[in-house]
């Protein structure tokens, strides 16, 4: 980072490890012994398509992503515009869905569509309540997101699920960029 971008207090944004998606199962582990929460087996990449070509060029990778993945994959496009890649699959198997869902931003990535990446959701839930932790891929860091009835959340749910996975997963720190995701599959 230069003089100038110091003085005009641009900064670097924080490089997107996608590796961290690796880290979930344990947290999940934490996340199971502290609370009642536990992995439904759900799990979505969310992503934004720009307008023209770039937009027909990630469709069409979307597309062959489906075709080769044996049904294991389902899109589906919210009311706000954003597209998901769903991917349901075994509760037992948290190993699976993370690999799974790497496989499908690393394939993002190296195709050149970073930029459209927003977020992973791994879904949970207890008796009676759902739980997304979030990967937020231009930040590379986890929030959890407790929805609630009404379009409301959750927040003193949040709070404590971040205390009690923060030791297994690099949490977001911002909470103002703690986004409700509405939509998405598995919530």
């Amino acid at each position: 980072m230069g003089f100038l971008d110091t003085l005009l207090g641009r900064s670097k944004p924080v490089p997107p490890n996608l590796d961290q998606l690796f880290a979930l199962p344990s947290a999940a582990v934490t996340l199971q012994a502290a609370t009642r929460f536990r992995p439904t087996g759900t799990g979505a990449v969310c992503f934004k398509a720009a307008e023209g070509g770039a937009f027909t060029g990630l469709t069409e990778h979307i597309e062959a992503l489906l075709v080769l993945d044996e049904g294991r994959f389902t899109s589906t496009t919210d009311r706000f515009g954003y597209s998901w890649l769903r991917r349901p699959g075994d509760p037992d198997n948290l190993e699976g869905l993370v690999t799974d869902l790497h496989a499908v931003n690393t394939s993002l990535v190296e195709a050149g569509y970073g930029a459209a990446l927003l977020c992973t959701v791994v879904a949970f839930a207890d008796d009676h309540r759902p739980l997304g932790l979030i990967y937020l891929y231009k930040r590379g860091t986890w929030y959890p997101y407790a929805p609630a009835p009404g379009e409301h959340r959750d927040s003193a749910l949040e709070l404590q699920v971040k205390a009690v996975v923060q030791d297994d997963l690099r949490m977001e720190q911002d909470l103002s960029r703690w986004f409700p995701v509405y939509d998405a599959p598995g919530l």
